[in-house]
């Protein structure tokens, strides 16, 4: 039931019998760390462990119209989710809605005859089953809600029930665990048709506000709070074919309120209440070991939200934040080996693995992250001095040679840089500090430095509306496209305010235009191969090559964009609320990392994050959202990034040197 309720105490005995509890089981399952060995292992010699794959979780861009928690959920066959009851401000709801996650797509279907919240719910009959719940006591009412969304009761518990959470398995649906007003409920029970219930098991462990999951024919129950309110670490199971109910194992740290569900036959859980606030991390479970492995972490810690399955992923809608404040965020989790393997360092990152460069322009300095988040080195330093002129308003970095140095175009400075990694050493350096200009050795404004394949160097000259592709050894510029101080779109011979160019794979380079939204390939020689535009983008800003005829485009405003598109100037994707916590506030670059998530500095939001298109939900981020700062975990304005993977590879610029 609701949290301000307090269950009374129930004496020592009760304790007591708690403590109990723990020891002995109702069965003869296995105890905590004694898995069974794996079929058709050789015994003394165990078949060789394969850990889940991580988590990718996230936060969709929308959110609901309303704070929610506490309502049930269900997935459908067809993706979308049915939501039941739940509590808006304090008062329990009868609406029945079907939320489309994918859209955020939300309608009113149906109406339950009582009011409930914190019941407990199950598909049935293409729809769902609604039983007990309560408003301001626990209640014994079951209902049902038909494939259409109607509501209607169809029986009523022997006693009254709250606080209990429900799973199918086969054609039954289980409830377990509760609350009747007085007492926690042990009795686990069955029912394939919403009218007649069962008891087909006990609780070792009185629990209500566990979470569940089913794999096989167990049913794995997690946590919950005891008699006394407080959060409890044990990890029960359910053996339906043996009829047996046992404590396996123990969680890291006792909660309540989670989300539980079984995704590409690995169990998950994500959130829930501990004793000293919400939690993010999502774990997979591992039932050969009776062990959490860490997997990855929600964007925002969450407990008591409505769980569903659908499409294979579990969505939380709603649910409740620290100090209990209810929330209408929608948050994701998928199983995802891209992200990396649950209880390795680095689970859940978009770019496990790897490391990430970021070019933080506010703060005037180089930052390389570790998949963890560790900060592993930063330029300039006491030990790696900036060059004579200063290191001032970085706007792009990116590793060359095979991860040895980085190149890096100060925007503000008018210069580009060539450093050793990790050492800093200044190996090259072109333009004047502060001084612009359009003479040979003088750059106006550079951004998107590049260092080729063959040597030479890229970089877009925006004021002075042209492309230089330079020889570093000589400092001769030996391309140049466009015509020095004209500005304007007439290809091939001038271009207004380039402020990209994206080295290609077949030698060309991959030029955005300010004025106007141009995007045009053009060779070194300054051949225009295709050229289009824009109208939908408002300032286009640093194009990537995605596949044969797919780019991909920043749109540098605010609400801010991310774009796909054809050589014909059709959108085949756009990322770009204007509302909620994916609004993006001046982005100018966006890649598509190998996990196939798009990776964006959102400048000024202050922050690095990952958007996953299949979902459009943020599933990363570093920085705090419009906080800018210098400590661990801040930025200040970052305008570029880039990846080193194993071996020196950079998978975001394989066409670089």
């Amino acid at each position: 039931m609701i949290r301000r309720r307090r269950l009374g105490v129930l004496g020592a005995l009760a304790l007591l019998g708690l403590v109990l509890a723990l020891v002995v089981t109702s069965g003869s399952g296995p105890r905590a760390g004694q898995g069974p060995t794996r079929p058709g292992a050789t015994p003394g010699s165990p078949a060789k462990f394969v850990a889940p794959p991580a988590a990718e979780s996230g936060i969709v861009s929308w959110q609901l119209a309303a704070p929610v928690s506490r309502e049930g959920a269900v997935g459908n066959g067809n993706g979308s989710i049915t939501l039941a009851g739940g509590i808006v401000g304090a008062a329990s709801q009868t609406g029945v809605f079907n939320l489309d996650p994918l859209t955020g797509v939300l309608r009113q279907v149906g109406t339950l005859p009582v009011a409930v919240h914190d019941a407990a719910v199950a598909p049935l009959r293409g729809g769902a089953l609604v039983v007990g719940g309560g408003a301001a006591v626990p209640g014994t009412s079951v209902q049902a809600v038909a494939a259409s969304g109607a509501g209607s009761s169809v029986g009523s518990l022997a006693r009254a029930r709250a606080d209990a959470v429900a799973v199918n398995v086969g054609r039954t649906d289980y409830v377990i665990g509760g609350y009747d007003g007085s007492s926690l409920e042990p009795d686990v029970l069955g029912t394939k048709d919403g009218s007649h219930f069962a008891v087909v098991g006990r609780l070792p462990v009185p629990v209500r506000y566990p979470a569940v999951a089913a794999l096989g024919t167990t049913i794995y129950v997690f946590g919950g709070l005891d008699a006394a309110g407080r959060p409890v670490r044990a990890i029960q199971a359910i053996d339906l074919a043996r009829r047996t109910t046992s404590v396996v194992g123990s969680l890291p740290i006792a909660l309540a309120g989670a989300a539980a569900a079984t995704l590409s036959g690995h169990i998950y859980l994500a959130g829930g209440a501990t004793a000293t606030g919400p939690l993010a991390a999502v774990d997979a479970y591992v039932p050969a070991r009776h062990e959490m492995l860490h997997a990855g972490q929600l964007p925002v810690a969450v407990a008591y939200a409505g769980a569903a399955t659908a499409g294979g992923r579990l969505w939380l809608v709603g649910g409740e934040l620290a100090g209990g404040a209810q929330t209408a965020n929608v948050e994701v989790v998928s199983p995802n080996r891209k992200f990396g393997t649950a209880g390795v360092a680095g689970a859940g990152s978009p770019y496990f693995g790897d490391k990430l460069l970021i070019a933080d322009r506010g703060n005037d300095r180089l930052l390389l992250v570790s998949d963890t988040g560790t900060i592993l080195w930063h330029y300039p330093s006491a030990s790696r001095p900036a060059p004579s002129g200063g290191f001032y308003f970085p706007d792009d970095a990116f590793f060359l040679r095979h991860g040895s140095a980085i190149i890096s175009n100060q925007e503000g400075n008018d210069t580009i840089v060539i450093l050793s990694y990790p050492s800093g050493k200044v190996l090259w350096t072109y333009g004047h500090p502060r001084v612009s200009g359009s003479a040979p050795g003088y750059l106006n404004t550079p951004d998107d430095a590049y260092y080729l394949k063959n040597g030479d160097v890229s970089v877009a000259d925006p004021y002075n509306c042209r492309v230089l592709i330079i020889n570093p050894k000589t400092d001769v510029v030996v391309h140049q496209i466009g015509t020095t101080g004209a500005c304007a779109h007439r290809p091939p011979t001038e271009m207004t305010a380039p402020n990209g160019d994206t080295p290609l794979a077949n030698g060309d380079v991959l030029v955005s235009e300010i004025g106007g939204s141009w995007i045009d390939e053009y060779t070194p020689s300054g051949h225009v191969v295709w050229s289009v535009q824009l109208p939908t983008v408002s300032y286009v800003s640093d194009p990537q090559q995605l596949g044969p005829d797919r780019y991909l485009v920043a749109d540098y405003a605010s609400p801010g964009a991310f774009v796909e598109f054809n050589r014909a100037g059709q959108v085949l994707y756009r990322f770009g609320p204007t509302s909620g916590p994916g609004q993006l506030n001046y982005p100018s670059l966006v890649e598509r990392l190998p996990s196939g998530v798009l990776m964006a500095n959102d400048d000024h939001n202050d922050r690095i994050v990952a958007i996953d298109p299949t979902t459009n939900a943020e599933v990363w981020q570093y920085g705090v959202t419009g906080r800018g700062g210098t400590g661990p975990g801040y930025l200040f304005k970052p305008d570029g990034f880039d990846l080193l993977a194993p071996g020196g590879l950079t998978p975001t610029h394989p066409a670089t040197g």
